[in-house]
């Protein structure tokens, strides 16, 4: 996904990560490869020493015409060939001699291969980055709000009481481990890609090993066992690391929607003159960065799904499985990239409103908390035959506009068995959805010092982490 090449792309990506997938980006990333495979070459006495120079001064992308690069590739099946061709020519006005050992030893898969390696290493870092301000956010979030009362729902509808904190944490939560999977993921995908013509780096003679480890160390990636032209596991790790975390950005923003509709009003997304407006209703404040959010997330699964096919190649070198990976990682870097960022913006400027999370929670007059009316009863006469009774007093409650500890009331003296069950006091008590949050609170603190935890671990490893 060039950077910009759509309209929409702002939209859906982060300026970051569009500019590492750039067409320009693109090419410099495959043209530092060959910089670096000729400053190895000469280093190891495979190439003339004075080759290296010349090769490295034409590796600019300023020496390259794009449009006549993306003319040639059809013809080649990919850039590397017509991109090989146009270095080779650069080198040539400069040094003649050096031309001659232009992408000495190598294949394009190589080229392609270790370029994008070095591109979705930039574009992690820059995805981290983001979940990472995110997470923070959520952090401040849970703990502000660690036993703000609101409504829990289950099949969108009201279930119990619980805290906004714990919703905030449960986010949390999820993007600490999506930001762990995505540094698994990081680490295994960042290494080199060179193997020449069929995995074997015939071409290089007794000298292969020997370059291939300063080709490594001179773009800083691991150097593997061996070349993994048709193994491309480590980047579809990295892809679905990637759709995981986009998942958990979804799932935040459609916490974020249904809370923020006019009919709830618990949650607003950050206010910006022009933000959500709409064409025709001037009244209209839309929840544009969850859609965005949602658009990435539903996305993802198809890309994907992509990715995984790609899995299944032939051979030594790949007939359509390697080529499908070519345009699929970037959008998939570019819509968790863009996730991630529309998702900081909305969580550090997001607006809680307690107010209307208690009015919602009052809504039903004390229905909420039918569950805990039926096992104070259940103790008493029996599980069964207390849920009989409280979706009984529910029932009358709803026919005659009263509370549930009203209804209870009514339905308990019914009968002179159940009249003594529960005093006032007691039923009182049982109306309080502050006493029926459970361990909301524990499970917040225990988010939070694992969190709290895991961010003094980063400081320590890397000073100033925390901060950015």
């Amino acid at each position: 996904m060039p950077a910009s090449t759509r309209l929409t792309d702002p939209m859906y990506g982060a300026p970051d990560v569009l500019a590492v997938y750039g067409d320009a980006a693109t090419v410099q990333r495959m043209l530092d490869v060959e910089a670096a495979l000729a400053r190895a070459e000469a280093a190891c006495g495979v190439i003339p020493a004075g080759a290296a120079a010349p090769i490295e001064a034409a590796c600019h992308v300023a020496e390259i015409d794009l449009d006549a690069l993306a003319a040639a590739a059809p013809a080649g099946g990919n850039l590397a060939i017509p991109l090989v061709k146009q270095l080779t020519a650069a080198v040539a006005r400069r040094d003649a001699q050096a031309a001659r050992y232009v992408h000495w030893g190598a294949t394009s898969q190589d080229v392609i291969d270790t370029g994008a390696v070095l591109q979705l290493r930039d574009a992690l870092a820059c995805i981290d980055a983001q979940l990472h301000a995110a997470a923070v956010a959520c952090a401040a979030l849970a703990r502000i709000h660690r036993d703000t009362l609101m409504v829990g729902r289950t099949w969108l509808q009201h279930a119990l009481p619980i805290t906004f904190g714990l919703k905030a944490a449960g986010w949390l939560d999820a993007l600490r481990r999506d930001r762990e999977r995505l540094a698994r993921a990081a680490a295994q995908a960042a290494v080199l890609q060179f193997g020449g013509a069929a995995g074997t780096l015939a071409s290089l003679g007794e000298r292969a090993a020997d370059v291939a480890a300063a080709l490594a160390h001179e773009l800083d990636l691991e150097l593997p066992a061996l070349p993994w032209h048709t193994q491309p596991d480590r980047l579809a790790e990295a892809g679905a690391a990637m759709g995981i975390a986009t998942g958990t950005l979804g799932k935040i923003a459609r916490d974020v929607a249904l809370c923020m509709q006019t009919e709830i009003g618990e949650l607003a997304e950050p206010e910006a003159h022009g933000r959500g407006g709409s064409s025709t209703m001037p009244h209209k404040r839309n929840p544009v960065g969850s859609a965005a959010i949602a658009t990435a997330a539903l996305r993802m699964p198809g890309l994907m799904a992509t990715l995984h096919a790609g899995l299944v190649q032939e051979h030594e070198r790949a007939l359509g499985g390697w080529q499908s990976e070519w345009d699929t990682m970037p959008q998939i870097a570019a819509l968790c990239a863009g996730a991630a960022h529309n998702a900081r913006l909305l969580l550090q400027g997001l607006q809680v409103r307690p107010e209307r999370m208690r009015a919602n929670l009052d809504a039903t007059r004390g229905l909420i908390l039918g569950e805990a009316a039926m096992l104070a009863l259940g103790g008493r006469m029996g599980r069964l035959q207390a849920h009989e009774l409280v979706e009984a007093a529910s029932r009358h409650a709803t026919e005659h506009g009263l509370s549930l500890p009203q209804a209870l009331r009514v339905v308990l003296d019914r009968d002179p068995d159940t009249a003594g069950l529960l005093d006032d006091a007691e039923i009182a008590r049982l109306a309080d959805p502050a006493r029926y949050t459970g361990q909301a609170g524990a499970f917040v603190d225990r988010v939070l010092a694992q969190w709290d935890a895991a961010e003094q671990a980063a400081t320590r490893a890397l000073p100033g982490l925390a901060d950015k």
